[in-house]
């Protein structure tokens, strides 16, 4: 029974490290900052434990009163589940103001709100077992119990993460996963009270104090969805916005928000992964956003007949789909099932008309069947595109599916209050792909901009005219302006710019600089609500 208690509370520690990573990602991102904040309160939570269950087992009113080692180490996963309830039932408010403040810090704040404790009070539980063990006469010359203790410990913390990236995440939000967790270690201690595993000094208050555990775990699990649906509609962008529907997956979770309709009875919606407005569609299944008509308008500027297309990375499916009524065979490339899951039933993609790889855009790029007219490149995830999809060697794998005259497209963020990190990008990419041209919309004022390239292994063609009736009116003026104003690479937008490699990556702190201060104006401008996953 001990070690039953300690395998799952081991679990369960796992377990709550994978969801608040998750939980935070919203408000946090994923730069490497940030995650060195969470990895760092995570182990300073474990040795405080591991040192403090150690001081108390070895003081001298614990030692050797088995009655009140085992009371403690039972009370441990009810005092972690209190600490779990009361972070849940703070952290929607909170942590949006701790992302505006400072994003590090904040991160820091964060995880020390969420998971310290529970984490102190599990990992407490380790050296008490030991003393337990030692004061019943479980030790053995050259070992105390510890290597058992530590070997069913960590095969609980297997179990968890299995059990919550293939259970957990596809069935409960992340809210309501964390809620099952605080129950779970609520249960412990009141099913310890009940069979104790050994005598107890305080039998009747670990009982008291699982049951309350338990009962306010279950009941703030039970009303999970109601309680952060109090936070609902949003107020965005001059409309009113609730949840239509979410889609989950071991990559994150993707919401499809909805606005009220207006007069005319049209709505929009949005596909919001990450923390991030990805792409906005009105009711008749039409693009907002801008980024969608430069894409589509660069890649015929370039090749007006285009005969095959790889789009890398599917969204909402509306760049593959506009290329596909256009004639042009295509194929997608996209990692996560929920966004492909999200696409087609709700924003129109129909996959018997694109060619969808449910894979990693690296892993099938090494596999490229065919060379193709044009890639369109629109990977991101968190604040960014991930690392070793910006690196020579991803650049040089896509090369080779091109075909002699094919052209990527990319869409980037470009940082102009921080240009060095855009410099390595350019800088990168020009070695493998050297005749680049950049565009970017002129919106004053915006320090975060979409950055489109294209880009080819020879010179590229003058760029075609192209008819833009199809375009929304609001973004007609714009785009037109953008396909004027062509850039070319220069020393400017090249200054300080360090090529990246798989094996070198001296652009690192640069660009995590830049993915912080554009998560810290996202999370400043969007409502709470949305960051809730």
């Amino acid at each position: 029974m001990l070690y039953t208690l300690l395998f799952l509370s081991g679990a369960a520690v796992l377990a709550l490290e994978l969801l608040a990573s998750r939980i935070m990602t919203p408000y946090f991102g994923v730069s490497l900052y940030i995650w060195t904040g969470i990895l760092s309160i995570t182990l300073i939570a474990l040795a405080l434990g591991y040192w403090a269950g150690g001081r108390f087992a070895a003081s001298r009113r614990a030692a050797p009163n088995v009655a009140r080692l085992a009371s403690l180490f039972a009370l441990m996963p009810a005092v972690a589940s209190f600490a779990i309830v009361a972070a849940c039932s703070a952290y929607p408010w909170l942590f949006p103001l701790l992302a505006g403040a400072n994003l590090v810090l904040g991160a820091f704040a964060a995880c020390l709100f969420l998971l310290f404790v529970p984490l102190f009070a599990a990992s407490a539980m380790n050296p008490l077992l030991i003393a337990i063990l030692l004061a019943r006469g479980g030790g053995r010359p050259g070992d105390a119990g510890a290597g058992t203790v530590f070997f069913v410990s960590t095969l609980g913390s297997v179990a968890g993460v299995l059990a919550t990236a293939f259970g957990l995440i596809h069935y409960l939000s992340n809210f309501s996963a964390t809620l099952a967790v605080a129950l779970a270690l609520a249960l412990l201690s009141l099913i310890a009270a009940i069979r104790p595993p050994a005598p107890l000094a305080a039998r009747a208050g670990l009982g008291l104090a699982g049951a309350a555990a338990t009962v306010v775990a279950a009941l703030m699990l039970w009303q999970a969805d109601a309680y952060t649906g109090r936070m609902w509609p949003a107020a965005y962008g001059g409309r009113s916005w609730q949840v239509e529907a979410s889609f989950r997956s071991l990559f994150g979770t993707v919401k499809v928000l909805r606005s009220a309709p207006d007069e005319s009875g049209r709505f929009a919606r949005i596909y919001f992964q990450d923390g991030l407005v990805q792409n906005t569609v009105g009711s008749d299944g039409r693009s907002l956003s801008f980024y969608t008509y430069a894409l589509e308008a660069l890649a015929f500027a370039y090749r007006p007949r285009i005969g095959s297309a790889l789009v890398l990375g599917l969204g909402a499916g509306i760049v593959p789909m506009r290329l596909a009524g256009r004639g042009v065979a295509v194929e997608a490339v996209e990692i996560d099932p929920a966004s492909l899951a999200a696409a087609t039933r709700i924003f129109g993609f129909d996959p018997s008309r694109v060619r969808v790889h449910l894979a990693d855009a690296r892993t099938q790029l090494r596999r490229c069947g065919r060379s193709h007219d044009v890639i369109v490149v629109d990977l991101f995830h968190g604040d960014g595109t991930p690392d070793y999809l910006i690196t020579r060697d991803f650049f040089s794998d896509l090369r080779h599916c091109l075909g002699p005259d094919g052209i990527a497209v990319f869409n980037t963020f470009a940082d102009l209050e921080r240009p060095v990190a855009y410099a390595h990008l350019l800088a990168t990419l020009r070695e493998e792909l050297p005749h680049i041209v950049l565009y970017r919309p002129d919106w004053q004022g915006t320090a975060h901009v979409n950055s489109f390239i294209v880009a080819g292994t020879r010179p590229l063609p003058e760029p075609q005219q192209i008819l833009l009736d199809y375009v929304p009116l609001q973004h007609t003026a714009a785009l037109n302006l953008m396909l004027a104003r062509p850039m070319t690479l220069d020393r400017g937008l090249l200054q300080n710019g360090e090529i990246v490699t798989d094996a070198r990556n001296r652009a690192l702190h640069d660009v995590a600089e830049s993915q912080i201060a554009y998560r810290r104006a996202v999370v400043q401008s969007l409502p709470a609500a949305f960051l809730v996953n």
